[in-house]
Formats: C-alpha cells, sequence, structure tokens
C-alpha cells in the first residue's frame, strides 16, 4: 500500500482498511491477517484520541508521516496497533481491532494458546497485535516500505452492503460517534463493549 492512501481522512481511510492485509515477519516466521474491524480517530479534534491535548512522547507518531504504525500499551498487559492517516503535523490514526488469519495459524495459535476458536485468534485489538507478534518496539513501523518487518497490503475490497458501522469500544468520550467499522458476518469481530463512566484509555 501506498503512503498516499493513508495519508486521508482516518474515515476514509478505515473503511478502505477492510479487506487489506497485514503481515507481519519475524524471526519466528509469518503471521498474516485480513482487517475485519476497524475504529477511526481524529486529533485535536477528537477527545476519544491520545491527541487531543497534544503531542507528547507517547503520541509523536501519531502526528505523521502517514503510513506508519503508531503502537501503545493498555491496561499495563496489552499492546494495540494504529494505521497514521492525515498529513505531517496532523495527528489521525486508525485501531485495527479485529482480524482473520489467513497465514501462519500454527505461530498465532503458539501467541494465544488460551484462545480456542481461530475465528477468535485475533478478535480484538490486544488479540490481534499479540497474534502478529506487535510491540512497543514496533512503534513508528513504516507500513508502506517492501523490507518492514510489517506491511499493510492491499487484499479483497469489501462491498459496501457487507459494512457496518457503530460507536467506538470502550471509549469514555465521544461515544455516540459511529466511527467503528466492521465486516458483517465475519466471526472474527469482536464484541461490542460499551463506554461511558468507567475510565479508560482512549482508543488511540
Amino acid at each position: 500500500m501506498t503512503r498516499s492512501e493513508t495519508a486521508r481522512d482516518p474515515l476514509r481511510v478505515a473503511r478502505f482498511l477492510l479487506g487489506c492485509e497485514l503481515v507481519s515477519n519475524s524471526p519466528q516466521g509469518v503471521v498474516r491477517v485480513r482487517l475485519v474491524e476497524v475504529e477511526a480517530y481524529r486529533g485535536q479534534d477528537d477527545p476519544a484520541s491520545h491527541c487531543y491535548r497534544g503531542r507528547t512522547e507517547r503520541n509523536a507518531v501519531m502526528f505523521g508521516p502517514a503510513g506508519h504504525l503508531y503502537v501503545y500499551f493498555v491496561y499495563g498487559m496489552h499492546f494495540c496497533v494504529n494505521v497514521v492517516c492525515l498529513t505531517d503535523g496532523q495527528p489521525a490514526a486508525v485501531l485495527l481491532r479485529a482480524g482473520e488469519i489467513i497465514e501462519g495459524t500454527d505461530l498465532a495459535r503458539s501467541r494465544r494458546p488460551a484462545v480456542r476458536k481461530e475465528s477468535a485468534l485475533a478478535s480484538g485489538p490486544a488479540r490481534l497485535a499479540g497474534v502478529l507478534g506487535i510491540t512497543r518496539e514496533c512503534n513508528g513501523a513504516d507500513l508502506t516500505r517492501s523490507d518492514s518487518p510489517i506491511r499493510l497490503l492491499r487484499g479483497c475490497a469489501v462491498e459496501d452492503e457487507d459494512v457496518r458501522s457503530g460507536p467506538r469500544v470502550g471509549v469514555s468520550t465521544a461515544t455516540e460517534l459511529p466511527w467503528r467499522s466492521w465486516v458483517h458476518g465475519s466471526p472474527a469481530v469482536s464484541s461490542y463493549r460499551r463506554g461511558g463512566r468507567r475510565k479508560v484509555t482512549s482508543g488511540n
């Protein structure tokens, strides 16, 4: 995928990412997933975004350039994976929430041994990062480079009639925005958990 395809509004990028493939190539082997659920986050006009209050060491990758990986740690135990959007200086990203494994199932299972169903191995942002072996060291990886250990590839386009949208999961602000998109009927789509009163870390 080219950088220009990600240097757009995160809502457009989120829709475009459905059906695309994320490939992780590590010394242990290759895991490839087809993306089936994503969430869009804008920058300083989106109170659910990590960038709402400005640039920090943690969120610096979100300020560009587009096409890079933004990885953050949440709840003291999980990593979450995002694709950076827009142009330099304009923070935005798309959280990758779920995928269907299409290559490297055995390696994925070894990384998430407690998950019983294959369809659930990459269902949810923490599981998705886990099966791909993505950690903090991957933060800033260029997804558009052919020699990158983590690459974003065009997959099979998803028809509009197969796409659904709704509120983002677990955020405590801007809960009404329907900025989560998913492939209807995919067993890998995660369960919806409404945000609100409980203090949670925002999507990205």
